[in-house]
C-alpha cells in the first residue's frame, strides 16, 4: 500500500500546527505549509535553473529555481533538501547554506491553484552533474546570475513566481558567493 505524502502545516509565525496530505494543500484553498527552495551553483558561479515537468500540478512547464520541495513530518529541512536534490536531479550537494530563512509567498497559477508557503531558501554547490528525473524536471540549464536577472526582467511570466521573488532578494547574496568563490 502506498503511503500518502504528508506536508507540515504551519501558523503565521512558522510554528507547526499539524499535517495534511500534500494533495489537499495545493488547491484553490491552500493552507499555509512548510516548503523549501534551493539554488544550486557550479564551480563557475553559474546557477542551475530547471523547467518544471509538463504534468506538474502547479506551474507546469515554467522555468524555476534548481529545485523545491516539502519536508516530511519530523524530517529536518536540510535532510529534505538533500533528499530532493537526489530524487529530482540526481545531485549531490556541498556547502549548503540557508540564505533566506524567512521567505514566504502566496501565488495563484493560471488554473487557480494556490501556493501558500513558508519556504526557507538554500544555496548549495553541485558536487555532481544533474541527472533530471523526468517526472519532476523537463529541462535544466546552467546560467550566469546576471543573465538570469536579465531574463526575469524581460519575461517574468515565463518563470515561477517564487523564483522571481527569491532572485530579487538573493541578488546581493549570489554576488557575494561569486566573489568568495573567486578568492578561494
Amino acid at each position: 500500500m502506498d503511503e500518502i505524502e504528508q506536508v507540515i502545516l504551519v501558523d503565521d509565525e512558522g510554528n507547526q500546527i499539524g499535517t495534511a496530505p500534500k494533495s489537499s494543500v495545493h488547491g484553490t484553498d491552500t493552507a499555509l505549509h512548510l516548503a523549501f527552495s534551493c539554488h544550486v551553483l557550479d564551480d563557475e558561479g553559474r546557477v542551475l535553473v530547471t523547467r518544471r515537468a509538463l504534468h506538474k500540478r502547479t506551474w507546469p512547464g515554467v522555468w524555476t529555481n534548481s529545485f523545491c520541495g516539502h519536508p516530511r513530518p519530523a524530517e529536518p529541512v536540510l535532510n529534505a533538501v538533500k533528499r530532493h536534490a537526489d530524487s529530482e536531479l540526481g545531485l549531490r550537494l556541498t556547502d549548503i547554506e540557508l540564505a533566506l530563512p524567512l521567505f514566504r509567498y502566496r501565488a495563484t497559477d493560471a488554473s487557480g491553484i494556490v501556493e501558500n508557503e513558508i519556504c526557507p531558501v538554500y544555496i548549495a554547490r553541485a558536487e555532481s552533474l544533474p541527472q533530471p528525473n523526468p517526472l519532476e524536471v523537463l529541462e535544466t540549464q546552467w546560467v550566469h546570475p546576471a543573465d538570469l536577472v536579465a531574463a526575469l526582467d524581460a519575461a517574468e511570466w515565463a518563470f515561477s513566481p517564487w523564483l522571481v521573488l527569491q532572485a530579487r532578494q538573493l541578488d546581493l547574496f549570489v554576488t557575494q558567493r561569486r566573489i568568495q568563490a573567486a578568492t578561494r
